[in-house]
């Protein structure tokens, strides 16, 4: 029985206490006025009456009752119902407030105010109808004048005793003719509702209720909002009735009032209630989830992360919920629904929402019994949970939500309330033990479903309502509106006399009655089902590990019993199946077999192996062993032990120390709660058998909680000195334990070294974080973070850096929390302190024993380390270092997808030379021991190097891991063996940092390589001709000296600063500092420091690259330019030859020949670095030019291209030099404009250039910037005559708001390219999408993902767009400046890809290299710089510029394979030694500082050794004598052909050498690293075997590329041998191929001339048509178009938009019929010609070229040499014709037709007069368009 209220208070405004803020409360009265005993009266009642402040008002409000709750320090809650109701204030109180009003807060203007009057009633009782009506009649019984006192009425509240559960039902009266029934709850332990769970739901929604419920279980902060205070109660009152079985144990305050809204900013999660008129006080909170009940909305900030239930319970848990809340749902789309619904009252459908929430709850903690640790008993059950094993057992180990919830307060109040064996039962344990079945959530079990929950519902509806409803119920309720009656009279104060009387009469009743004794039915908890009858388990998994166990098996009896042949054999199938966790549970029961009495001695061989399988075990569980793996080997690893000398005995445990789960302090409390609950029921078992029981059988069977249960039972029966013996009994048996533990964990703890100050890895549990930095756990979680040697010895800076201290730190901490859990005296706590130190150091010097004795040992077999082939002049900077090579992401070398053994991890040294660093070893693996596993990269190309956290190995203690990464594709990931020391390990780091970064060009290898000659060499004296390469850097002096301070300057390659690029005044204020006097000074300076040594090096200028291309070109050569012939239109200048005005530009330019070298100085100074405009490509058909240049400094400068008559140029005409003249030499070439084989295009005068800018602009920036009017006319503010014959191609960003000029002839196209940190970043992405560190689970990381992600192949479409459009430009006739950034590197790419489409001579071997030395060498791209070639360039980092013109290259050869002279394979050569730093031609950054370091111009009397070669270009020239590997025998091109590949990104291929590697060689661009390992494989054939040539390839270990049978090849070399034979000297393979192509060609054509007659016969119909680009005129403006024409249609229609993508002829390569094509075919066809003169008739193959204006002849179709041209602008007439001597017979009259030209008379036979007539119309029409 309880008291229904503990107090009764009248509480009221304060008028006496006025402030300027909010008013007051005040206790008027308080009954009972002392304080019970087992209940003080709680403080601050008075601000939860009132909880929005106490305040007057104007108008009588009705009553308003609401129920606050208030939390004592012992976490009682104390429920206090608040009845206020209005009161009339006094006038003369009015009055004083008026008064004082000027001083205080203003008050309503009203003549009358009204105070708030509270009853309030506190209980500890939660009967709020009871409290409601109780107040109420109070209330009525003042307001009606009722003539009962009111003293009975709350003397009688106050006096009532109701019991507390048990499920009776009391009724109560107070004295004023009112009957009132309570009812209590049958068990206490289930929350009371009503219907507060259903009404939330309705407010907020399914959706955010479950949030809600994930909120408050995982611990954080929530707040309720409503304008009701009653709404606030309920809604906290149903959030913890739905967290039932757990008990929400944090801050709990439904209504907060307004004076304590601090209180939302605590630290600690709660559940709070506030008013909605103080939102906006909760704004500024940032980790507070706001739940609106009056909006229905839930606001989660968004640095709170809410953990939600595992799928499949939040869907089947939603699903549920709205079976019941919203049945309509389930029949809203039947075509036929029923008439009614049946609907539950709300009272039920609360009922049924909170079981959907309990079957949840049985669902999450279904088995949780399985996993309680019992251990004490007695007195009372001491009981903990081990989590790891629940959350391994149910497999959600990865869960966040249960991870959380389990480790949260209220779950351990759960375990604390539920964990005792012996209690009384309640509807939670009942579902979670028996009802297994029907929580499994099964398809199509709705019906189940609901009845389930419709029966738990009725079990809590019963609890609460365990009987039907009462009518006698009846209390007395005011009048309707009695509120608003005039009150004569307050509400009177009690007779405090009256009220204390009865309380005391009621005490004294009390005495005299039996005290009270509340009956528990209390019994053992059932255990419920193990949790392997809950998860499922799936078959063929099962089937799967069978075998596999059966292996495990196997290979631990073939170790006992000594096989070891047999083990071995096994081992790698054993170590794939510890993977997983039923193979690692079967490899430790299968230990404990072979344990006899606690011990077990192997020999080295056994124990060996033994904890290599430990080992492997071990590293694949976390810290918490979830799975039970560490449990089980832990009293193995101090069984298993050998014998090192007599005497000395090493055990498993200190060869299996480095995994973090010995260094969690979770892990040791769970092992040793496990161990004493053994032994606790080892205790009760034994003594129980001593007694006579006669079912022993189940006495065995039963568990530690079973047997607490009986002992709890039996507890009260026992005598006390019984008592005592027990309890003594288990504290001993725990104190025993914790001494057990303690050495059991000093032996996992204590390394075996205990001299090197190392600890295990995790080892910051091991102390406190302040004092312990263990190297290792910043290796394993933060990625290797600590790069640096200070922090290798993990203790050396801690404040206890000796290893013993900090061991038995953490023993102590650890024996303190159990024993102080477990309940073991002070004493003995006291004696387990002092113990433990002895127990450290009497270990420590048995380890030092042990490890004395064990180096002793002999070493084990360790595989010979192999030496690598190094090259000519190739030194070796440090000695190879025993590692293992580490697989990492590739799947080609493990085993994965591929199958077969894995190659990795492999065993070997790790080589360090002057060139390279290289792997050199063989796999673990034993089935492929046999194989030498290679891997190595030059040291120039390392991008990135860092230290790695290996996993220890099956064999030893590994220290530390290294990652290497390089730009050529490798990736070593090495981990050093436990002889390496770690001072030599970082040694080998820092050299190979110091061989990356050389502090000069001149230290890397390519320099170096020859200086062991040249010391040895004898003194020479100095010569009187100087070298070239003395004159050379006589050269770069005399510049120095002569050239001004600017020009000195500017040989730093740093841009100008954004500053002077934005300034408009920079290039005037550059002007006005240079004037035209000083510059013809400066060049008259420099001509006369030309002198007679200085020629010859001219001369070797004049036979560089630049030079030999201009000639190739007809662009000029030297001697011409110095006369100035006037006939040529461009010159060679020697303006730069001193490189006084570009530095980075080579000696000698193409410039146009009107323009003087001091207008090319002023130029310069416009454009950045100085790099003018200058010619490096011109068509031969069109004449077209391309130039480059550098980006424009500023916007001032397009001021230059501008008439002299355009405003705003604000320097005067002097200052600017005029480029009229270099516009027209540029785009005409001649002063006739209109001459030449483009002019015609441009000679209509239809053309617009903004149609024009329009489509080439739109196509350059990748999509459409302008578009040109529907009805194809030219705009008005951008309409010129014709087509502009310059296209200025720039950057958006320099080219920005500069105007189009109409009347010039140029244009300026802006677009929008990638820059260099885009590459840069482009090109990490790549490397590690296609060399990946390690695999990765995660799909948003696939390879395809990440090499999307990359946006490399989004790059190489960009170059090829722009490129392919500037070849479109170019053959249309208009010349084009690329002028990109800097302009060397994006332009540099795109005029280089530019000439490669335009050009077939750039497309052969000679030309390529041409090609490489002209745009990419002598035009200034920075290698050094981008490459990262020293340590001043090493904050750049590495850019492959470069290499992504290569990939762009290969992406065309692929599209284009006849084209081609050079195979891929060149491509690959050339793209891995750009970066090797083997040669020196991609050193430096300038021919200018080439010059100065002695490179350019290498000495003629240089006598270095022939193996070194100082050219790429000459070392892949000797490999191409020897072997035909560079060149590409599908080599075929089709003359002047211009490519047009494709663009777009779905067309582009990953080149493959960034993916393919070869395990067996390593790279093979080092040609003599790949003959000496071809040779050194045939002395491997042993000579007793069967000799054969076939050969077993591996696609993952051999180079199969090069392996593959190749038919050209094999002649070659067969052709080879017979020419040994029989002449001493073969011929080159180049001059046999050569010879067999010459023969086939003749061949060919005399088979072809055969066939002419078959040919004559053939339909035109079947004449085909190519494809190509062309300009097709249009009614009023034209575009360049691409058409596909076929058929025989007589007119050319352009396709829509012009494709970049169209191919041309070389599509069709492969077809035998199509060998004769080419690009440009308006028609073609047989016709019969007659010879010159006395030359008979011969049929030709007639080609119709509309775009060159030509009509071309062949032999036969198939011929690929034309035999003839006849050009179309020379024809004057072409008419019908008559048949002449030797014409062929037997044709009609009318089919010969004649064409004269300005030479002679064509005489043509057609096969009929409608193909004579169809040839005349095509070529009238050819000549009509001209």
């Amino acid at each position: 029985m309880a008291r229904l209220a503990d107090y009764f208070l009248l509480v009221g405004y304060d008028l006496n206490k006025r402030g300027s803020s909010i008013g007051q409360g005040k206790i008027l009265q308080r009954f009972p006025e002392k304080d019970w005993e087992d209940n003080p009266f709680p403080q601050g009642i008075e601000l939860f009456c009132q909880p929005s402040g106490w305040q007057l008002c104007t108008e009588k409000n009705p009553p308003n009752f609401f129920i606050a709750v208030l939390t004592d320090i012992n976490s009682e809650r104390h429920y206090c119902s608040c009845f206020t109701f209005w009161e009339e204030c006094a006038q003369n109180l009015i009055d004083q407030r008026h008064g004082e009003a000027e001083e205080d807060a203003p008050l309503p203007s009203a003549t009358q105010l009204y105070a708030p009057k509270t009853l309030v009633l506190v209980s500890r009782l939660d009967h709020p109808e009871v409290f409601r009506d109780s107040l109420g009649l109070i209330y009525t019984i003042h307001t009606d004048g009722l003539s009962v006192s009111l003293e009975n009425v709350v003397g009688n509240l106050l006096t009532c005793t109701v019991p507390v559960t048990g499920g009776s039902q009391r009724t109560i009266s107070l004295g004023a003719g009112d009957r009132q029934v309570i009812q209590t709850p049958i068990c206490d332990s289930l929350p009371i509702s009503n219907c507060s769970v259903a009404q939330l739901f309705r407010q907020l929604g399914i959706t955010n209720v479950l949030c809600l419920f994930c909120a408050a279980l995982t611990e954080h902060k929530i707040l309720f909002l409503s304008r009701s205070y009653q709404r606030l109660t309920e809604a906290c009152r149903a959030l913890l009735a739905i967290l039932f079985p757990l008990r929400y144990s944090f801050t709990y305050v439904p209504i907060l009032p307004a004076q304590l809204l601090e209180v939302l900013s605590t630290p600690t999660p709660f559940i709070i209630g506030v008013n909605a008129l103080f939102r906006s006080e909760t704004q500024d909170l940032l980790d507070v989830i706001i739940a609106d009940l009056d909006g229905g909305t839930v606001t989660i900030p968004e640095c709170v992360q809410i953990p939600l239930l595992p799928e499949p319970l939040i869907h089947h848990t939603q699903d549920a919920l709205s079976l019941f809340l919203d049945p309509a749902l389930q029949i809203a789309d039947l075509a036929f629904p029923p008439s009614s619904i049946t609907t539950s009252t709300l009272r039920m459908q609360d009922m049924e929402v909170r079981a959907v929430f309990l079957r949840l709850f049985a669902q999450i903690l279904q088995g949780y019994r399985c996993c309680l640790q019992l251990i004490r008993v007695h007195p009372e059950p001491v009981i903990r949970f081990h989590k790891a094993s629940f959350l391994g057992q149910r497999g959600l180990v990865e869960d966040d939500f249960l991870t959380k919830v389990l480790e949260g307060m209220a779950f351990a109040g759960f375990v604390t309330e539920r964990g005792p064996p012996y209690r009384s039962l309640d509807l939670f344990d009942e579902l979670v033990a028996y009802d297994v079945q029907k929580l499994q959530y099964e398809e199509g079990s709705q019906r189940n479903l609901m009845k389930h929950v419709q029966e738990l519902a009725e079990k809590l509806y019963r609890n609460e309502n365990p009987y039907p409803a009462v009518s006698m119920h009846k209390v007395q309720r005011p009048t309707e509106g009695s509120y608003l009656r005039p009150q004569n009279k307050s509400f009177p104060l009690f007779d405090e006399s009256s009220i204390q009387w009865i309380l005391d009469q009621a005490a004294a009743k009390m005495q005299n009655a039996p005290p009270a004794v509340r009956s528990e039915k209390k019994c053992m908890v059932p255990p419920g089902p193990p949790i392997a009858a809950i998860v499922e388990r799936n078959g063929s998994a099962l089937a799967n590990s069978n075998r596999r166990l059966e292996v495990v098996r196997n290979c631990i009896s073939y170790i006992f019993e000594n096989k070891m042949l047999e083990a071995k054999k096994l081992q790698p199938a054993v170590l794939r199946a510890l993977k997983g966790r039923a193979a690692r549970q079967c490899l430790t029961q299968e230990l404990h077999l072979h344990v006899q009495q606690n011990r077990a001695v192997l020999d080295h061989q056994q124990f060996d192996f033994v904890v290599r399988l430990m080992n492997c075990c071990l590293q694949d569980c976390t810290s918490l062993d979830e799975h039970s793996i560490a449990a089980a080997l832990l009293p193995l690893v101090t069984a298993f032990c050998r014998k090192l000398s007599p005497g000395i005995t090493q055990f498993a445990y200190s060869c299996v120390q480095e995994h973090l789960v010995w260094t969690n302090m979770q892990f040791w409390e769970a092992m040793f709660y496990g161990d004493v609950q053994n032994h606790i029921r080892a205790l009760y078992v034994s003594s129980e058998e001593a007694e006579p029981n006669l079912d022993e059988i189940d006495e065995e069977e039963r568990s530690a909680l079973e047997l607490a249960s009986e002992q709890c039972r039996l507890w009260p029966t026992l005598q006390r000195e019984k008592q005592l013996e027990l309890i003594q009994k288990e504290e001993s048996t725990v104190f025993s334990q914790a001494i057990h533990y303690a050495n059991r964990m000093s032996y996992l703890l204590l390394p075996l070294d205990t001299s090197k100050n190392r600890l295990l890895r995790g080892g910051a549990g091991l102390g406190d974080t302040e004092s312990v930095t263990n190297s290792f756990i910043t290796n394993s979680m933060a990625g290797s973070v600590a790069e640096s040697a200070d922090t290798e010895s993990g203790f050396e800076d801690s404040e206890g850096s000796d290893v013993a201290h900090c061991v038995v730190r953490f023993i102590t901490r650890f024996v303190d929390k159990v024993c102080t859990e477990s309940g073991v005296t002070s004493d003995h706590l006291k004696g387990l302190h002092t113990m433990i130190p002895d127990i450290v150091q009497m270990h420590i010097e048995t380890l030092d024993a042990v490890h004395r004795e064990s180096k002793r040992l002999p070493p084990i077999q360790k595989p010979k380390l192999l030496r690598p082939t190094l090259l000519v002049g190739e030194e070796l900077v440090m000695e190879g270092l025993r590692v293992y090579l580490l697989p990492d992401g590739r799947e080609e070398a493990t085993g994965g997808s591929l199958g077969g053994p894995p190659l990795l991890p492999a065993e070997g040294a790790l080589f360090l030379t002057s060139y390279r660093c290289i792997f050199k070893g063989t796999p673990v693996d034993p089935l492929v021991a046999e194989q030498t596993v290679v891997r190595s990269f030059p040291v120039a190309s390392l991008t990135k190097e860092k230290k790695i956290s290996v996993p220890a190995h099956l064999d030893q203690y590994v220290q530390e891991g290294l990652q290497l990464r390089s730009c050529t594709f490798q990736l070593l990931r090495v981990a050093f063996d436990e002889e390496v020391p770690s001072e030599v390990s970082e040694g080998f780091r820092k050299q190979l940092h110091k061989l990356r970064y050389p502090q000069d060009v001149l230290g890397t290898f390519p320099f170096s390589v020859g200086l062991s000659l040249q010391h040895t060499a004898q003194p020479r004296t100095k010569d009187k001709n100087p070298s070239i390469k003395t004159i050379s850097k006589n050269l770069v002096k005399n510049a120095k000296k002569t050239i001004g301070r600017q020009y000195v300057t500017r040989r730093k390659y740093s841009p100008p600063s954004w500053d002077l690029r934005g300034s408009q005044n920079s290039l005037e204020t550059q002007g006005d500092d240079i004037s035209v006097s000083e510059d013809l000074d400066r060049s008259t300076l420099t001509i006369s420091t030309l002198k007679a040594p200085d020629k010859q090096a001219g001369g070797n200028m004049a036979e560089r690259a630049c030079c030999r291309d201009y000639q190739r070109m007809g662009l000029g050569t030297l001697s011409n330019s110095l006369t100035r012939a006037k006939n040529e239109p461009f010159r060679i200048s020697t303006v730069n030859r001193m490189y006084a005005v570009c530095n980075s530009y080579p000696g000698l330019l193409i410039v146009p020949q009107t323009i003087q070298d001091n207008t090319l100085q002023k130029i310069s100074r416009c454009y950045r670095q100085n790099r003018f405009p200058v010619v490096c490509w011109r068509s031969p058909r069109t004449k077209a030019v391309l130039l480059r240049s550098g980006g424009l400094h500023g916007k001032g400068v397009v001021g230059l291209f501008k008439s002299p008559n355009t405003a705003g140029t604000d320097s005067p005409d002097k200052r600017q030099p005029k480029l009229g003249s270099l516009m027209k030499q540029v785009m005409g070439g001649k002063e006739d404009v209109r001459g030449g084989k483009w002019g015609s295009m441009r000679g209509t005068g239809r053309l617009s250039s903004y149609a024009m800018n329009a489509d080439v602009g739109s196509r350059l920036a990748a999509r459409e910037l302008l578009t040109p009017h529907q009805n194809g006319g030219p705009s008005d503010s951008a309409l010129t005559p014709r087509r502009a014959a310059l296209y200025i191609i720039g950057d958006k960003s320099q080219l920005k708001g500069v105007k189009q000029d109409p009347l010039q002839q140029w244009e300026l196209v802006p677009i929008e390219l990638f820059d260099v940190r885009q590459v840069k970043a482009s090109f990490k992405k790549l490397m590690k999408a296609c060399v990946p560190s390690a695999p990765s689970t995660d799909p948003s990381l696939s390879y395809l993902r990440t090499l999307e992600d990359s946006e490399w192949l989004l790059q190489l479409h960009k170059l090829l767009q722009v490129s392919a459009l500037v070849v479109e430009l170019l053959d249309s006739g208009s010349s084009v400046l690329v002028g990109l950034e800097d302009g060397w590197d994006l332009t540099t790419q795109v005029v280089s890809l530019v000439q490669l489409l335009s050009d077939p001579y750039y497309r052969t071997i000679e030309g390529f290299r041409l090609l490489i030395e002209k745009e990419w060498l002598s035009f200034g791209h920075r290698f050094s710089h981008r490459g990262a070639h020293t340590a001043a360039s090493q904050s750049n980092g590495f850019t492959p510029i470069f290499l992504q013109f290569l990939d762009c290259v290969h992406q065309i050869h692929l599209q284009f394979p006849s084209e081609f002279e050079f195979s891929q394979y060149y491509l690959k050569f050339v793209a891995y030694h750009y970066v090797s730093n083997r040669f020196r031609t991609f050193l430096l950054d300038s021919d200018y500082e080439r010059i100065e370091k002695g490179v350019l111009y290498e000495e003629k009397g240089d006598r270095r050794s022939p193996q070194i070669c100082r050219s790429v270009w000459e070392y892949m020239e000797r490999i191409h004598k020897k072997n035909p590997m560079f060149y590409n025998y599908i080599f075929c091109p089709e003359d002047g052909e211009v490519l047009r590949p494709y663009s777009s990104v779905w067309g582009l291929r990953v080149w493959d050498y960034y993916t393919h590697e070869a395990l067996s060689e390593g790279p093979s661009y080092d040609w003599e690293l790949v003959q000496a390992h071809r040779h050194e494989e045939p002395e491997k054939n042993d000579s007793s075997a069967p000799q054969t040539k076939r050969k077993i390839v591996w696609p993952s270990y051999h180079a199969s590329q090069r392996l593959q049978p190749d038919a050209i090849t094999c002649l070659l070399d067969e052709l080879q041998n017979l020419e040994m034979d029989l002449r001493p000297v073969p011929e080159r393979w180049k001059e046999t191929w050569d010879k067999v192509k010459a023969a086939h060609r003749t061949e060919v054509r005399h088979e072809s001339r055969k066939s002419s007659a078959l040919l004559m016969s053939s339909s035109v119909s079947s004449q085909r048509q190519s494809l190509g680009i062309y300009l097709q005129e249009s009614g009023v403006g034209s575009t360049l178009n691409l058409s596909l024409e076929s058929g025989p249609s007589t007119t050319s229609t352009p396709s829509g938009g012009g494709k970049l993508g169209a191919r041309n002829s070389t599509s069709t390569l492969y077809n035998q019929f199509n060998t004769a094509e080419r690009e440009n075919r308006s028609y073609e066809g047989i016709l019969c010609k007659k010879g010159a003169f006395m030359k008979p008739w011969k049929p030709r193959w007639f080609v119709l070229d509309k775009t060159k204006h030509q009509l071309r002849y062949y032999e036969s179709r198939t011929d690929t040499e034309c035999k003839g041209v006849i050009d179309l602008a020379e024809v004057e007439t072409i008419s019908a014709g008559t048949p002449t001597m030797g014409a062929p017979k037997n044709v009609d009259e009318r089919a010969f037709f004649d064409l004269k030209t300005t030479r002679r008379v064509y005489n043509f036979c057609a096969q009929d007069p409608s193909q004579a007539q169809q040839w005349i119309d095509r070529i009238q029409s050819c000549l009509s368009d001209a």
